[in-house]
Parts: structure tokens; sequence; C-alpha cells
């Protein structure tokens, strides 16, 4: 709001994993079950946004968007304040499963085909991913603000797009353009510096800016940012935003399919890049219902061991800690880096060690004791083994809280908006189509000939990985155009499970995006049933494509020179 006019304000809150630990709170108060602060970074700016006539579009709603739509309009009038403060509700549909089941809807898992019968586990919060209509309607409506609970994240830029233009629902390519948009900003500064491989190149990355998107009628769009602001706007920020925590070149979403084969980011200035060729067509028939329910227990410690010996080292730890095991109780040792063949420091020879401990129930693993198992060990295990003395062992088991990815319907959805005292149906999309993706061929063997020299994958190449459910995607793109053939003929799946070993017995999908010069995976499985729940110290797999980077493999010398 300090910087240069905006039209709406967009704000989105709900990643996976904060969904299931707002579920986790929503059960403690069921009278709350929304973003808190949200209310705290909105307030002092109340008027200032009713003046500047700004739009405010966010999903801090969570499990109770009524709620945290309550709690504004008596802020707005203490303060004095005309604001008007709609909200969208709908998505939350965990007390009609029973009817949803009798209706004939298994909720099937996403990814594996099964119905939610076969979990075994009630869920405990069930939100469906609405589309941006709702967000329309109340804008249309005289909405100043709109809270939201789990609609899509690109919805929030959707749905003001759709209202300022007066889109029709049918009009696929501006809709997908939007949808592209949104999908750029709808994490903040991962479009301006943050989290980008090639952040030493930004010249200033202290306080990255927020993204502008830049939405036009015909649905194509410019990304910037505040021209103060930190962080910068390249077509490489753009890129790794694009590829971040996608499927394939097919990108569904509840109002419209995007397909990203024809997409092209061109720089247009200083952190302007302008994002053309977004093509539309109607939205799958189902949305995604995110399923969260409690499977059991697990605490977690880090031990420290320190160079020489260490495979032999962590392997009497292992069977010390596991010795009697109770029936139940699972053990998993991860150690993390490896000592220096010649250490500078104490440090540089000490190897991280981290135990986790999970069962079915509380009391397994109470009487299991693993803050009391590690403190036994410091006289009668192996030398150079502590603890870290600033972080207590904490002997309370904390809940896992597991993913269920259900498919619904959209016509079985009650979409509703709700404004001062009326209400307004959104109707399920008129038009749907399934639209699976694309299948591409394994490339050609790298041609041999020419100088190599080896060298890390990252010297040539960008990635960005994230996580769906328990998929894990890494794109994988050139910066510099000489490098594409080559890279795009060394990244074959095999390559790939060369790269990393651990995706032994997982199924990879491959597919090629050449206007941006990158190649994308999808790694089915790797974060288990859910970020929520796996036992992966990297649990939503952000650090993947980093990890890749740093591969070494033999490259071109003209490319690395």
């Amino acid at each position: 709001m300090a910087g240069d006019p905006v039209d709406v304000l967009v704000g989105d809150y709900l990643a996976e994993v904060t969904l299931a630990a707002l579920a986790a709170r929503h059960r403690q108060d069921p009278g709350k079950g929304y973003v808190d602060y949200f209310l705290d970074q909105l307030r002092p700016h109340l008027a200032t946004l009713k003046r500047r006539g700004v739009k405010v579009v966010a999903n801090a709603g969570g499990f109770n968007p009524a709620a945290l739509a309550g709690e504004l309009r008596g802020m707005a009038a203490a303060d004095g304040v005309p604001l008007r403060v709609a909200h969208v509700e709908g998505d939350n549909v965990l007390a009609r499963l029973d009817e949803l089941a009798a209706d004939g809807h298994p909720l099937t898992h996403l990814d594996t085909g099964a119905p939610l019968a076969e979990w075994g586990h009630r869920p405990l919060a069930a939100n469906a991913y609405l589309g941006g209509w709702g967000i329309a309607t109340a804008l249309a409506e005289g909405a100043d603000v709109v809270v939201c609970g789990r609609v899509t994240d690109a919805s929030l830029t959707v749905g003001p797009a759709a209202w300022w233009h007066g889109w029709r629902r049918d009009d696929w390519d501006a809709l997908a353009g939007a949808l592209l948009a949104g999908h750029i900003i709808e994490c903040g500064a991962h479009a301006t510096g943050g989290n980008f491989s090639g952040f030493t190149r930004i010249p200033d990355m202290l306080v990255p800016g927020f993204p502008i998107a830049e939405v036009a009628a015909d649905g194509t769009a410019v990304i910037t940012k505040h021209g103060p602001d930190g962080g910068a706007v390249t077509v490489d920020t753009v890129t790794a935003q694009l590829l971040y925590e996608i499927q394939g070149p097919v990108y569904l979403n509840s109002d419209v399919t995007l397909h990203l084969d024809e997409v092209e980011l061109t720089e247009e200035g200083p952190d302007r890049v302008r994002m053309s060729g977004a093509t539309g067509s109607p939205p799958p028939p189902t949305t995604k219902v995110a399923m969260f329910g409690q499977l059991g227990y697990q605490t977690v410690h880090t031990v420290y061991v320190t160079a020489p010996d260490v495979p032999a080292k962590v392997a009497l730890l292992r069977a010390q800690i596991g010795r009697d095991l109770p029936d139940g109780v699972e053990l998993e040792f991860t150690p993390i880096g490896t000592a220096a063949p010649d250490p500078a420091s104490q440090w540089e020879a000490t190897v991280g060690l981290r135990v986790m401990a999970t069962a079915g129930d509380r009391e397994a693993l109470d009487a299991f004791g693993l803050a009391t198992r590690l403190g036994s060990l410091y006289l009668q295990s192996i030398p150079g083994f502590f603890l870290d003395g600033a972080v207590p062992p904490r002997a309370t088991a904390r809940p896992v809280i597991g993913y269920w990815p259900g498919l619904l319907p959209q016509s079985a959805l009650a979409h509703r908006v709700v404004l001062d005292d009326r209400a307004f149906d959104v109707p399920a999309p008129p038009d749907t189509a399934l639209t699976g993706q694309p299948a591409h061929p394994e490339p050609e063997p790298v041609p041999t000939g020419g100088a190599t020299r080896t060298a890390p994958l990252g010297d040539v190449a960008y990635a960005r990985s994230g996580d769906k459910g328990g998929n894990s995607n890494v794109g994988i793109w050139a910066p510099d155009p000489r490098a594409w053939e080559w890279l795009r003929a060394t990244l074959s799946t095999a390559e790939l499970r060369r790269l990393m070993p651990e995706l032994a017995g997982l199924d990879v999908v491959r597919h090629e995006l050449p206007k941006l010069r990158a190649v994308h995976f999808v790694l089915r499985g790797l974060l288990g049933t859910g970020g929520s729940s796996n036992t992966r110290v990297d649990q939503i797999g952000k650090a993947v494509g980093e990890y890749l980077r740093s591969k070494p493999l033999p490259v071109p010398v003209e490319l690395l020179d």
C-alpha cells in the first residue's frame, strides 16, 4: 500500500501443511479456525483501504470464514470505517461426508484412485477447493473485503480479474491467463527472488518485495513489483515460480484448465516480465477435497556424532536406541551431512543424526521414552556423542496428521457468498472436460564428442521444487538458451534416477516445456502420503531442486565457459 497504486490486495494463507496445523487448532476452538494475524495485519489500514478503494481478497478464513468476516465487520464498525465484508462458504464438507458417500461419491484418492472408505481414518477436516466466481460475485455486489476459506490459491487472482474485466465463465483463454498470473504471485516473494537458485545474481535480497500482476482484458499479464522494493522480477524468477508445484503442462483448476505448453516470458524492462501464450479449456468436473485425519503420534530429536568412524557410530546408536523396541513403535534414523575430510573446526567434523519415533497411540510412544533413552547414552555409547544443550529433549509426543486428497464433483458443492444479510449461490461450472497430461517421449542419448568437464548441474541450470500431497515436483531449466538442448537430452528419467538414488521404487513422470527451456518431473510418493505426515527432514520437498543442482556430471566446456 505504500508503493505504486494497486486495485486488489490478495493474501494466500493456506498451504496444505498450514491447513493441517489450522485443523488441529480448529478442533480445540471451533469458534476460531481462521488465521488470527490477518486481523492484526489489516486493522491499521482499514480507513486507508476504504479511502483508496482498494479491495482485499484473502483465504485467511480457513475453517471459519464467517467468524473472521464477523470480526472484521466489528473492527470496521468500531473504527468508524464503512467497509462491506463478504465471506465465501461451501468449501467445508466435513459434516456432509456421510451424505456424500450415500449419494455415491467415494472421494477417491487423487493419485491412487482408492475410495476414502479404505483410508481407515476418520477425517478431522474436509475442505473442497472452490474456484474464483464466488469472489467475483462478492466484488460485483460491492464487497470491499472478501474472506474465503479453501479456494484454489490462484482463485484469489482469477476472481478479481473476472470481476474487473467482466469475463464470461467460458472466456477460457482469458481465465487461463489470470490463473497463470495468480499462480505466479500466490507465493509472494517467490516471484521476486525468494527461494531462487540465482539469488547471488540479485543485488538486493535483504527484503524482496511482493510481486504485482497487471492483468489485461485478454488475460495476458505483466509481473512487476514496487520500484523501491528489494529483489527483482526477471524471466528466471518468474520461470521459477511458474514451475513450482505444477503436475505437468496441464494445470487443472476449478474454473479453467490452463495449458502451459505455449506460455512465453518476455522481459519488457527492469522488473517487468510479460506472460503470453496461455490457453485455456473447460475445467475438470471434479475438484480436490483436502482431508486430514490423525494417524498417530511422533517424537523427534537430533543428536550429534563426531568423526571419525561416523558410519560405525551411527550403527551402534541405532542398535542401542532400538533395543527392546515395543510393539507398534517404529524408528527412523537420518544422518544429516558428512564430516569434512580435513575439518577446520569441530563443527566440520560433526554430523547430525535425526531420530524419529512414531506409534499409532500415545501410550506406546510414552512407554518407549525416546528422550530418556537418548539421555541414558551419554556414558555408555559412542565417543563424541552429544545433544544440543540449548535444546532440552522434548518428551511430549505430538500428533501426526495424515492427508487424503479426494475427488468430488463440483456439482455436489454448495458454493455460496454471504454479504450483509444476503446470500448468493454460485453455480458449478456449466462446461467441464477431463484433460490428462500429455505423454512426452524420453530424449535421445546425449551425443558423444566435444570436450566436457565434470561440474555441478547448478553451474548451467536453475531449479525449483515443491509439494502436492505425497508428490514432489521439480522443474530444471536453462537460463542460457545455448544449454537447452544439452539439458533436455541429459535429463532423462534414467539420469534423474541415477542422480537421486532415493527414487528407487517410485514412479517418475517427465515432461518438457521447450518455450521455458525446462524439463519437469513429478516424483510420486517421495513425500509419503503428504507433507503433514511424512518423516523426511525436508518435509515438503523444498530443497529437492537445489539437491539436484549440487550433483556433478559431465558438462560441455563451451557451456561452462
